[in-house]
């Protein structure tokens, strides 16, 4: 006799955390299953162990450029054990908190920790031979890094961002395959904390979502702190060589070699579906995972899927953000669609962070001829030239005055970027913004000036628009 339920979910990272502590407040029963760990990508592999090591990775580098501030500086002497140790007591911390599946037995969910799941049909989901019956099922099992098919990579061993956490001390030097966020995060902090890193990407620049000039920036700040960053590379293969891992490939047509003690492969991720039977239900599969509508709903319409499994936008706040509204879309049918508008956060230093369409989007959409792109550079913020931190920029995109796109380079970009997000969701115009009086002095000070700028007649008026509306 099967164990009946309101609602099964499978995976008990951000997004099925999120999705059964909103469930919890709707007076249902509902069963949760992970076969791992509570807390998935995000606690043990993601989000908090490099933002963790980024941490220590900031404060090697402040110690180095601490003479920039009038303190006298010294090169750290750097012990990565203890690194590593501090990352799993941050880790430890959270999984005695807030990621911890008796606090969700607390709510009255049924929670099923070290099993793996089979979907049996679109109401039945088997768990270590159990049977689990449930009106709808929502799957968030995530995703995991992928590896692309390159010759003699398995044979020579490599990192991965699962992996890399393993280790009990930095390698001495690393090559990293892909220059996508996690890639470029990691590399920046490891290279602070001593350790010689390559980045070989397979494009003319690094994050390729991202507004160029400003990725541009980033480019150049990352090389000048010792990064050996190369454009335009195609691997071919990867050996053991006098006990170091050499990749073979070629930049710009020209043949070379780099070599590292590990290499960190950061080439994208893959859906994580194995396992679970969906092929067997007639659920409809791509190369970015589960096939859903914009109300997360498989094509069985009693099984959703959401955060990376779904393959949208593989962002913890974006699968939280969906769960919740999966679940709301069950029991309050129509009110679950999700929205394509996701700003998100690069946590290098200084940070990149993004909101709506970038520069060249807008212009294709609107057409460059009624598109503006306002920008200023932080050497005008008295904030930024307080702290040295001069390198970076704000840059705004309108289109008939309304904000329709935010890219800001900057220390605490994260934080900033949500004045502007919640502009573009609003429909705002840039003079709207200006009516916030912005606290002086910060970086949000900023955004106060460029929307200001637009929004008043004044000699200065068009002081920091890169392009103008033809008239």
């Amino acid at each position: 006799m099967a164990q009946r339920y309101d609602l099964i979910i499978v995976g008990m990272g951000s997004g099925g955390m999120v999705a059964s502590e909103f469930a919890s407040t709707l007076d249902l029963r509902v069963a949760v299953v992970e076969r791992d760990r509570v807390g998935g990508d995000c606690l043990w592999t993601g989000c908090v162990p490099s933002k963790a090591l980024i941490a220590s990775a900031r404060a090697a580098h402040t110690m180095r450029h601490a003479g920039d501030y009038g303190v006298e500086q010294v090169e750290p002497t750097i012990d990565t054990a203890k690194v590593f140790e501090r990352i799993r007591g941050v880790q430890r911390q959270i999984a005695r908190a807030e990621d911890n599946a008796d606090r969700f037995r607390d709510m009255g969910l049924d929670v099923i920790v070290g099993h793996p799941a089979h979907v049996t049909d679109p109401h039945r989901v088997s768990v270590d031979g159990d049977e689990l019956e449930a009106r709808f099922i929502l799957l968030c099992t995530g995703s995991r890094p992928l590896v692309p098919p390159i010759e003699g990579i398995e044979a020579a061993g490599y990192l991965t961002s699962e992996t890399v956490w393993d280790l009990e001390l930095a390698p001495e030097s690393m090559v990293f395959i892909g220059a996508g966020p996690i890639s470029m995060e990691m590399a920046q902090a490891f290279c602070r904390l001593g350790v010689e890193v390559t980045v070989l990407q397979n494009a003319d620049r690094v994050l390729p979502r991202d507004e160029p000039d400003l990725v541009s920036v980033l480019q150049d700040r990352v090389v000048e702190e010792g990064i050996d960053l190369r454009l335009d590379v195609d691997i071919a293969r990867v050996e053991i060589e006098d006990g170091k891992k050499v990749v073979y490939g070629t930049e710009d047509g020209e043949e070379r070699r780099w070599e590292g003690a590990e290499i960190l492969i950061g080439a994208g991720r893959r859906p994580n579906v194995d396992g679970l039977g969906l092929e067997d239900l007639g659920i409809e599969l791509n190369r970015h995972g589960v096939l859903v509508d914009n109300r997360s709903r498989t094509t069985v319409d009693s099984i959703y899927a959401v955060g990376d499994v779904a393959g949208r936008y593989l962002f913890t706040h974006m699968a939280g953000y969906e769960g919740v509204r999966a679940v709301r879309d069950m029991f309050f049918p129509g009110k679950g669609k999700v929205t394509d508008f996701v700003p998100w956060c690069t946590f290098t230093d200084p940070e990149l962070a993004h909101a709506g369409l970038t520069t060249s989007e807008a212009e294709q959409r609107f057409g460059a001829d009624d598109v503006d792109i306002w920008r200023q550079d932080l050497d005008h913020s008295d904030r930024a030239r307080a702290d040295g931190a001069t390198k970076g920029a704000v840059v705004i995109v309108t289109h008939r005055k309304r904000v329709v796109g935010a890219h800001i380079l900057a220390p605490h970009a994260g934080e900033m970027i949500h004045e502007l997000a919640l502009a573009i969701k609003a429909g705002m115009k840039l003079g709207d913004v200006a009516g916030l009086i912005h606290v002086y002095p910060t970086y949000g000070t900023t955004i106060g000036m460029l929307a200001a700028d637009s929004a008043f007649e004044s000699a200065q008026k068009y002081k920091w628009l890169v392009r103008r509306q033809k008239a």
